[in-house]
């Protein structure tokens, strides 16, 4: 439920971060704003400030933007979206995703700061223990309910109790007692927890008895004065790799129609969170800054009803010296919104036959 509650309430940071993003930028260039919903509908209640309508909605899952002119309304008239500039429209439609990437550079800084995960190379390192860094489908492991983080403190068989010092322990430990059951204890963020699991005798290639991956894994801490130039580091590697990640993504659909890694939707999401909340504080922080520079790419793609299918629309406006014509705009973006809609249900479904 702590989850759940968290999930709800980070989602729902992000979303109004975007949409406040919309909302500023088209206020700064003087460009009515109708309303600004904090959840989404059915209305709970409303105030009226400033000409703007603020509604508080039933349904808690971030928020909306509703400014005068997105649809073709208003043409003409000065304080309507459709009437600007393109650039001034490029502005407004990409001030969302500036402050989800501004927003995930805040989470990393804070994250630098509580100190950053970093797979170490140092053998003789002690005081740190081994840790789970990787765990093989349908491996002994992930029937036992190992996670990535999981610190290994002892090792228990039949007739026999190792302290765990070294990856070697693990390794040698596992090989020993193929076939046999062991047990296995665990640090999950400050819980301790005993797994039992047998490592198999027949081994994959390319895997190990109980399919793992070890390493150790030590926070490094940065100074607070520092931490938004580290922030900045780590949001420029997370864009790289996000970017590239869509990339391919969409690369392997075009070309075999499937996609060469899990894409998760609202439950998978769900499960991602849990595990990283249960590892500590630095690793959600660091996950939601990544949530939040997915948002931001997903957004900027240039999809219908998405903000980068709104800005493909002005750059076809641009080259063809006109505006494309509101009305097949908006059935365009409607179609593609439904598309949008079908697909994370799709998604979603697949997330939960996987959980059953």
């Amino acid at each position: 439920m702590i989850t759940l509650i968290l999930i709800i309430v980070v989602i729902s940071i992000l979303i109004l971060v975007h949409e406040w993003g919309h909302f500023y930028s088209a206020r700064r260039l003087g460009i009515k704003v109708e309303e600004f919903g904090f959840g989404f509908p059915p209305k709970v209640f409303s105030r009226v400030k400033n000409g703007i309508t603020y509604s508080f909605n039933l349904l808690p899952f971030g928020g909306f933007v509703r400014i005068f002119g997105e649809h073709g309304e208003g043409e003409g008239e000065t304080d309507s979206f459709i009437s600007r500039p393109p650039w001034q429209r490029f502005i407004i439609l990409g001030a969302g995703v500036f402050m989800n990437l501004v927003l995930a550079w805040v989470f990393f800084s804070a994250g630098s700061v509580a100190g950053v995960p970093r797979l170490s190379d140092d053998e003789n390192l002690s005081g740190v223990p081994v840790s789970i860094i990787g765990v093989m489908p349908d491996s002994p492991a992930m029937q036992a309910g190992i996670r990535f983080g999981d610190a290994i403190f002892e090792l228990r068989s039949r007739d026999i109790s190792l302290r765990v010092e070294t990856e070697d322990d693990v390794r040698d430990f596992v090989a020993a007692y193929r076939g046999e059951e062991i047990t296995m204890v665990l640090k999950r963020g400050s819980e301790i927890r005993e797994v039992f699991l047998r490592p198999r005798v027949n081994v994959p290639e390319g895997e190990g008895p109980i399919g793992v991956a070890l390493g150790r894994i030590e926070f490094i801490k940065t100074s607070w004065y520092l931490a938004p130039i580290e922030g900045g580091r780590v949001l420029v590697r997370t864009v790289s790799a996000t970017v590239s990640g869509f990339w391919e993504l969409i690369r392997e659909l075009a070309v075999s129609g499937r996609a060469p890694v899990a894409v998760s939707g609202p439950v998978g999401i769900f499960f991602v969170a849990d595990d990283t909340r249960s590892l500590g504080v630095t690793y959600f922080l660091q996950f939601i800054g990544i949530l939040s520079v997915n948002l931001a790419i997903l957004n900027f793609l240039p999809i219908p009803a998405l903000d980068g299918g709104r800005v493909l629309f002005l750059v076809i406006e641009k080259i063809k010296g006109s505006r494309v014509d509101p009305r097949v705009e908006n059935m365009i973006h409607a179609a593609g919104f439904v598309l949008l809609v079908v697909l994370m249900i799709l998604v979603t479904y697949r997330d939960v036959v996987k959980i059953l």
